[in-house]
């Protein structure tokens, strides 16, 4: 079953910067969190990282992945969203581009000259299970 992000949500994710803190499980069970750039499609939350990194990797073998929203302009609301990701090559620099412009406003290659020599990108579609939180 899927959960639908609030409204609030959405708007926060769509005409802010605002960063999100990733969850994954490593091979041990123990979590594994990373600060990221975050998009969203309609419910869904798009997260780029590249091949090999360590998120990727665990979610490969572990899709379950929780992602916290916490705008730094209101340090007590967050939004926690509990889900499943797929992870894909299709669309991966094309994402990590648009993030780029978002967070930055400029190209990622512009933004990032040593990103040349990054592995492929990814895209990281979460769909939510559930969402917590007073976003």
């Amino acid at each position: 079953m899927t959960a639908a992000l609030s409204d609030s949500l959405k708007t926060l994710i769509d005409d802010s910067p605002v960063f999100a803190t990733v969850a994954t499980i490593q091979p041990d069970g123990s979590p594994q969190l990373s600060v990221t750039w975050i998009a969203r499609d309609g419910d869904d939350l798009l997260i780029s990282t590249t091949v090999g990194r360590r998120k990727e990797k665990n979610l490969r073998r572990d899709p379950r992945i929780t992602v916290m929203i916490n705008p730094d302009t209101a340090p007590y609301t967050y939004a926690e969203v509990r889900g499943t990701a797929t992870v894909t090559t299709e669309g991966g620099q094309q994402l990590i581009d648009d993030l780029s412009v978002k967070y930055t406003g400029r190209d990622y290659a512009e933004f990032n000259p040593a990103s040349k020599d990054d592995a492929e990108r990814v895209v990281v579609r979460v769909v939510p299970r559930k969402v917590v939180g007073s976003l």
